[in-house]
């Protein structure tokens, strides 16, 4: 999953916090922080500290890779994969 804000990754610690069938009070003793921190990291608040969002991550399980691209080389704009479909469509009929 590609994350691009502190609101995604507030969305996956949520979700797996909840397949774990844990509570924001039970999570939160885990990683050595209040309810109201961990609440906070779940509506994605922008200015946690990131040794304790890596603890976060750590102890639901959730692994965090990196990967870097060559923004020279990322297309300018998003094509418009359904009209590149409707054309092949048309084609093909």
């Amino acid at each position: 999953m590609l994350l691009r804000t502190p609101t995604d990754l507030g969305a996956v610690i949520r979700d797996r916090r909840k397949q774990l069938g844990l509570g924001q009070a039970e999570l939160a003793p885990r990683i050595g922080v209040s309810r109201q921190w961990v609440i906070g990291i779940e509506r994605g608040r922008a200015r946690a500290e990131l040794a304790l969002v890596l603890r976060t991550l750590d102890e639901l399980g959730i692994r965090l890779e990196t990967r870097i691209e060559d923004k020279a080389l990322r297309p300018r704009s998003t094509p418009d994969l359904d009209s590149i479909v409707a054309a092949a469509r048309k084609r093909d009929s």
